[in-house]
């Protein structure tokens, strides 16, 4: 009896000293990275194993980083005792398929706001080096990660698995935002609690790798997050190809975060002293729900992420809708007239401008034949860069260069350029195959189709850069042996072109297309200014569209254009375009004299406002997913100046909305409210224009707006009156 009261009381001990937070050893080695509000604090114990013990709000103290008892592996390899999903997985010379990553040195460097933290790890056994890289961001509270591996065994190893990072979390529940969709139906969101196991949101598309699931999350922790409360970490993969985001619940209710290059059909043969360098794992941490961390997101997107991102962009018009493949040179020229009198900065010469043997009428033909089409186009593209010029617009032009038609000469000349399989049949979609871009000859030619074109046309100021294609029946004749490296070389080889044209020309404006939604990453953002959210422009569809991407990417770098799709009226369209960056596909000729005088007027308030959008701060007030309506606002850096956008969807008979609490203003400023972007003929309805608040009023009592009838739109710019 007395036995067992002992060990009931030794019990009863062990678990009150472990219940309580166990102070490590002042000997143990703190790695601390911190941002202006937030922490990730990594230790070295007596076993020289790298830990993380702490992802949170930054603490005052941070000795007190100690205090922490939930310690986690920092990058757990594969091999020895690891019983959960690996961040390494490498096979030998030897055939030992195992790693042991021990501390063997850490570096940080502060360059201003920029902190590098470099933590290196080493097998003791074998040759091999980890590095595992952190850039903080101070004022942006982002995290930017990635991994790098090299070895010196005599001949090369075999990885099968290379995350960017692992990330470690300990909480009571999870639950994960993700966006997915497809085709025009593009960052549809969805929020799950996750349960015990493995989840993976993962594309193995190769090249429009972003069609089907979005490389970028949401994980809140205990509780769902929403736009103002809620601890919650939004993160993103830096990669223009196929990726995996595993996450990962254990035994003990602990979660890993694991994001990197989908190791699918990638088994990667690492040469002696080859530096496998992961893409860039970029995350930020909100104890003030997810509104928080997408002000975080634009603000480090403008200020790193995008190329250019405080310079201005280009509202354009697109011929596509006016013309699709039939166009000539009056017809073009012509359209010249359009855009200036619209008051639009540029015009865009979208498909169809080339191919001679096989002319591109449709998109069966022409594609990789990059020579103007002497039928459509006599004088070439720069007679139409002149007459542009002479309207006083820029002229912009579509190209595809990474795709093929089997109908071209190229296809004839080149058929060991494209990525094929033998002995099978050959697989279309959209009547093209992808060029192996794995093949220097090929990058040569890509990157000489732009340099060729815009040295011999030097005033091109716009380029729309296309890419409708993902792989299938993925072979390359360049890569031989090395089939399994053909998805990871394939984007390596798109950004080495791509430093070749920011070389050459850092700052022409180039668009990132992918049939709508097939590339939205800060991997390829860093080339390009923008991109083109979805090849569906129905305003209703867009409220939704637009909205997701606003969780991750700043409000310029989103192309919104108006076109004839969807049966809104053109107000709306326009309203709704307005809220990132406006441009038009419309027949401007068939406009009424009425749509015409909103449209250029319209125009004019974007040219006057477009900054407080692209440059503001953003905050999501009442989301489509919650109610028949969407209303947002940016908010200038001075909170002096802000203008809100109010969309009305399908509100069933009746419906009257509630006034909406506006946020991010100054409580002690005063604001004067005017609705802008009216149709000539119609008067305002809003019951507060010309109205002076306080700021305080406007957020805790709110506004009543003026569009409560299905699909109706109000745009309200709010300036401090003084």
């Amino acid at each position: 009896m007395k036995k067992q009261f002992f060990l009931i009381l030794m019990l009863f001990i062990a678990v009150q000293v472990f219940a309580q937070p166990q102070l490590q050893d002042e000997s143990v080695k703190q790695i601390v990275i911190e941002t202006k509000h937030s922490a990730l604090v990594y230790s070295v114990g007596k076993s020289k194993k790298v830990s993380q013990v702490y992802l949170g709000e930054k603490l005052n103290n941070a000795a007190e980083y100690r205090l922490q008892r939930n310690i986690h592996e920092a990058y757990i390899p594969s091999g020895t005792d690891n019983l959960f999903e690996p961040a390494i997985k490498m096979l030998h010379n030897d055939g030992n398929p195992s790693l042991e990553l021990l501390f063997a040195d850490q570096t940080s460097v502060k360059d201003g706001n920029l902190t590098t933290t470099t933590i290196t790890l080493k097998d003791p056994q074998y040759p091999v080096t980890v590095k595992l890289v952190f850039v903080a961001y101070f004022d942006e509270d982002i995290i930017k990660t990635w991994s790098e591996i090299v070895h010196q065994e005599k001949n090369p190893v075999t990885m099968t698995n290379f995350a960017s990072a692992m990330i470690h979390l300990d909480a009571d529940q999870y639950w994960l935002t993700q966006f997915h969709g497809d085709w025009a139906k593009e960052m549809r969101m969805e929020e799950s609690l996750l349960t015990s196991g493995i989840k993976v949101i993962d594309s193995k598309l190769g090249t429009r790798a972003n069609i089907f699931q979005t490389p970028v999350f949401f994980l809140a922790k205990n509780k769902p997050a929403d736009e103002n409360s809620g601890e919650v970490i939004a993160g993103t993969l830096g990669w223009t190809g196929s990726f995996r985001l595993l996450f990962e619940i254990d035994n003990s209710n602990s979660l890993r975060m694991v994001p990197g290059i989908n190791p699918f059909a990638s088994e990667y043969h690492l040469k002696t002293n080859e530096n496998f360098v992961t893409p860039e794992f970029i995350f930020t941490f909100s104890t003030q729900g997810k509104g928080q961390a997408s002000r975080n997101f634009h603000q480090w997107a403008r200020n790193y992420g995008v190329l250019d991102g405080h310079k201005s962009r280009l509202t354009l018009l697109n011929n596509w809708e006016a013309t699709y493949f039939d166009f000539d040179e009056k017809k073009l020229t012509d359209l010249f007239g359009s855009a200036k009198e619209l008051g639009v900065d540029l015009f865009l010469l979208d498909d169809g401008w080339f191919g001679n043997k096989y002319p591109r009428k449709n998109d069966g033909a022409g594609l990789g034949d990059w020579q103007e089409t002497k039928t459509k186009l006599p004088h070439g593209l720069g007679y139409l860069v002149e007459q542009a010029e002479a309207k006083g617009i820029k002229f912009g032009i579509w190209i595809e260069p990474e795709m093929v038609n089997p109908k071209s000469e190229l296809y004839e000349k080149h058929p060991d350029w494209i990525l094929k399989l033998p002995n099978r049949d050959e697989n279309y979609y959209r009547n093209q195959l992808v060029l192996d871009l794995t093949n220097p000859k090929v990058q040569d030619f890509v990157y000489n189709i732009v340099d060729e074109m815009l040295t011999k046309n030097p005033n091109i100021g716009f380029i729309k850069w296309d890419c409708n294609r993902m792989m299938t029946n993925i072979y390359s004749p360049y890569l031989k042996d090395n089939q399994s490296h053909v998805q990871i070389e394939y984007v390596r080889s798109l950004y080495r072109v791509m430093d070749r044209l920011r070389a050459k020309y850092p700052h022409l404006p180039i668009m990132l297309c992918s049939g709508g939604g097939g590339r939205t990453d800060y991997g390829a953002l860093k080339y390009f200014t923008e991109f083109w959210p979805s090849d569906n422009t129905d305003a209703a569809e867009r409220v939704f569209i637009q909205w997701g991407y606003s969780y991750f990417f700043p409000s310029m770098t989103s192309c919104n254009h108006i076109t004839t799709m969807g049966k809104q009226s053109l107000k709306y369209k326009t309203d709704v375009a307005m809220s990132g960056k406006l441009g038009y596909d419309i027949r401007v000729n068939e406009m009424t004299t009425e749509e015409l005088t909103f449209s250029k007027t319209a125009v004019q308030n974007y040219n006057r406002l477009k900054e407080l959008i692209w440059g503001g701060d953003l905050y999501r007030l009442i989301s489509p997913y919650e109610e028949e309506r969407s209303v947002l606002m940016y908010i200038s850096q001075d909170k002096s100046r802000s203008l809100l956008f109010s969309y009305a969807l399908h509100p069933r008979f009746s419906t009257r909305f509630s006034p909406v609490r506006l946020n991010g203003l100054d409580p002690n400023k005063t604001y004067k409210l005017n609705e802008i972007n009216k149709m000539p003929s119609i008067r305002s309805f809003f019951p507060s224009e010309g109205k002076t608040f306080s700021g305080d009023y406007l957020m805790k009592i709110g506004v009543s707006l003026p569009n409560n009838n299905e699909l109706t739109s109000a745009v309200i710019e709010i300036t401090e009156a003084k």
